[in-house]
């Protein structure tokens, strides 16, 4: 969107439909906006391929309302994580078509359409109580253009549950594996498949959990190789990193 954006400031210029002070005006404009509060990145898009996202938690309504606003209007799609429903009706004002994704804790604003991968991203879950991080996973992959797949409550507890899926698991390009407790599933899904796993620790569990650090340290302890981990609850992380690996995949 914004190179597209700064191809039409420099032809309307080469144009002669402005004048050099104000394409200086607008590219000024282009790089970010500050809104007192909060600096909003425009350029990151072309550096990174997705536009700036919102991280909701900690923010007024009234904040990631007018976030929102000043992004969508300046034709950038919006993605605003860890967001509440009081944070999604303050959007919602702002810009009817805002959409509230509650269990994932998302919302988004469309400028664009998505064009999804060839290549599949599969968001592997080990429990039912590990769902919301998987969501925010799953619906970060897929905004940000991925085929995703779901594969929910497959725990190493229950071990003939992954596997009766493994034919399925095995076709997508890279996996996030989301687990809590022991978080053990990364570790067994990486001795059976060929693809680069996110691993995903959650602070579900009892107190030995200690919310989640049992869980991290398996994970960051794993034998299994092609392994990598984000921190504890942090679904959007995985889902960016694994959409930049999938990338990479579909210009191959």
């Amino acid at each position: 969107m914004y190179n597209e954006k700064i191809l039409q400031i420099l032809m309307e210029f080469k144009q002669n439909k402005l004048s050099t002070d104000e394409a200086l005006e607008a590219l000024k404009k282009l790089p970010y906006e500050d809104l007192g509060f909060a600096k909003i990145d425009y350029h990151r898009e072309i550096r990174k391929g997705f536009p700036e996202v919102i991280f909701c938690q900690g923010k007024t309504p009234q904040q990631v309302r007018e976030i929102a606003f000043n992004m969508y209007k300046n034709g950038s799609d919006v993605l605003g994580t860890r967001a509440s429903q009081q944070h999604f009706e303050a959007v919602k004002e702002a810009v009817e078509k805002a959409v509230y994704y509650e269990e994932a804790r998302i919302i988004s604003i469309r400028n664009t359409p998505i064009n999804k991968t060839k290549g599949i991203i599969g968001v592997v879950a080990a429990g039912t109580s590990d769902l919301p991080v998987a969501e925010e996973a799953a619906i970060t992959a897929e905004l940000m253009g991925n085929t995703v797949k779901r594969f929910y409550d497959v725990g190493v507890a229950g071990l003939h549950r992954l596997l009766d899926k493994l034919d399925e698991i095995r076709q997508c390009r890279v996996l996030i594996a989301v687990a809590g407790m022991e978080g053990a599933l990364p570790t067994v899904l990486g001795g059976l498949v060929s693809s680069p796993i996110i691993a995903v620790p959650t602070s579900v569990g009892y107190g030995a959990n200690f919310h989640g650090l049992s869980a991290l340290l398996t994970m960051l302890n794993s034998c299994a190789s092609g392994v990598s981990v984000v921190n504890i609850d942090n679904g959007f992380g995985a889902a960016y990193s694994a959409s930049l690996i999938n990338r990479i995949g579909e210009k191959s």
